[in-house]
């Protein structure tokens, strides 16, 4: 299975990097039909259909790691490249 496999520091507090990384999963679950929930540790897990994956919240960075399943692997690039314009929307540069 390919794997995006994202590391993307966010500048801001822990706390902060939660409630906005809260946001992006209220929202790809509304537009990707996710389904994920929190774990301690600021972990968030999600599967979908043909894709499923992690995001990390630690004290200076965000940690994203998607697998896609066969239907998905040709989109590979526009799914990391949309993950990555969203991170920088979010986390600036």
């Amino acid at each position: 299975m390919p794997t995006i496999d994202i590391h993307r520091p966010h500048g801001t507090t822990r706390a902060d990097a939660l409630e906005t990384t809260q946001k992006i999963a209220t929202r790809m679950s509304e537009k990707l039909g996710t389904k994920g929930h929190w774990q301690p540790g600021g972990l968030y897990t999600f599967t979908g259909p043909g894709a499923k994956g992690s995001i990390t919240v630690g004290d200076s960075e965000i940690h994203v790691v998607v697998e896609l399943g066969m239907m998905l692997t040709f989109m590979k690039g526009t799914i990391e490249d949309e993950i990555r314009r969203k991170l920088e929307e979010h986390f600036g540069r």
